[in-house]
């Protein structure tokens, strides 16, 4: 039977209120303990010196028979001096998993898609504004060649119309 200093949750909805109790691991959170060996109170201030009450005889002997601490437990037990805390390094925690890559991957085509997509726009919209450029000045050069050709065709009749007399 393995042992556990663990919490036990008692208290009102948003209100709660552990218990340390000494439990087998086996058994569920807040069902059967074997000894009550003190109180957390989340709801004081941190500085509050009843926010952890802890028995540290009962607890003494219990870390001497073999309980294991959980790990909010042994933060407490730390800060008493009843057990050396270490806080855990995972640096693989941190990293997103196979879903969230994908993810990931899959917004960066996405946003590199939508830029080529933006600079092609660009592109067109240059050529197309070049193309009305000289379109426009070639309609321009049309309308001066006419006019130049009018202007010739109404005097070259009029200079027919001399001849002619």
């Amino acid at each position: 039977m393995s042992l556990k200093i663990r919490l036990a949750r008692h208290g009102a909805k948003k209100r709660p209120y552990y218990r340390v109790v000494i439990a087998d691991a086996r058994a569920p959170r807040d069902g059967r303990y074997i000894e009550r060996v003190g109180s957390y109170n989340p709801m004081l201030a941190k500085d509050d010196e009843n926010r952890v009450i802890l028995d540290a005889d009962k607890i003494k002997e219990w870390l001497a028979k073999g309980a294991r601490p959980t790990e909010r437990v042994a933060r407490f037990l730390g800060a008493a001096g009843l057990w050396e805390w270490k806080h855990g390094n995972n640096p693989i925690k941190g990293k997103p998993g196979a879903k969230a890559l994908e993810l990931i991957e899959s917004q960066k085509e996405r946003v590199e898609a939508r830029k080529a997509a933006e600079e092609e726009a660009k592109q067109a919209a240059k050529e197309a504004a070049e193309a009305a450029k000289a379109a426009e000045a070639e309609a321009l050069a049309a309308e001066k060649a006419a006019a130049a050709e009018a202007k010739e065709a109404d005097a070259a009749p009029a200079e027919e119309t001399k001849e002619e007399e």
